[in-house]
């Protein structure tokens, strides 16, 4: 979701929330314009604003899980996720979760990723939706729904804090 194509058109918390990004040039490599969430994140207003944007958005759609993509989207989505009453599922890379779990393969620019998520933590018919901090191509969250989905979840939306335009894909 766009917040300014969603009815935040206008929303003076907007500007304060871009504001408080960060951006770095040329990291990790040349030409890359890095936006930096962790300067919103020092700044307790914006930060809360963040959430509560997504929180007024999500508290009445039934949402029964937030799936947070590692690992910025492990910063905004268990605070949405207390606030709406729903469980926090992370979404994490390779190896990085013990136990049994379902993996989904997605090609990068330059290569291969892959999201796994623990056998059994989202039931079929919940609903769900997938937080991360930016979305670009839209590679990972679309690897993130095939992976809900194929544990038979309704993934309602995706929402990120940043969305670049200027992407080309």
């Amino acid at each position: 979701m766009f917040a300014a194509e969603n009815g935040l058109k206008g929303d003076p918390r907007l500007q304060a929330i871009s504001d408080a990004i960060r951006v770095v040039p040329h990291f990790p490599k040349p030409g890359i314009m890095f936006q930096d969430i962790t300067t919103l994140l020092l700044d307790h207003k914006a930060f809360k604003d963040t959430v509560d944007i997504f929180v007024d958005r999500y508290r009445d759609m039934d949402i029964s899980v937030v799936a947070g993509v590692e690992a910025r989207g492990f910063m905004f989505g268990p605070s949405i996720a207390l606030a709406i009453g729903a469980k926090f599922v992370p979404l994490r890379k390779p190896r990085k979760l013990p136990g049994e779990v379902i993996a989904e393969a997605y090609d990068l620019e330059y290569g291969s990723d892959c999201l796994e998520m623990h056998v059994g933590a989202v039931q079929p018919g919940e609903r769900v939706i997938v937080i991360d901090d930016l979305v670009a191509t839209g590679g990972t969250l679309s690897a993130a729904i095939r992976l809900l989905e194929r544990v038979g979840a309704q993934v309602v939306e995706c929402a990120c804090v940043i969305g670049l335009r200027e992407v080309k894909t």
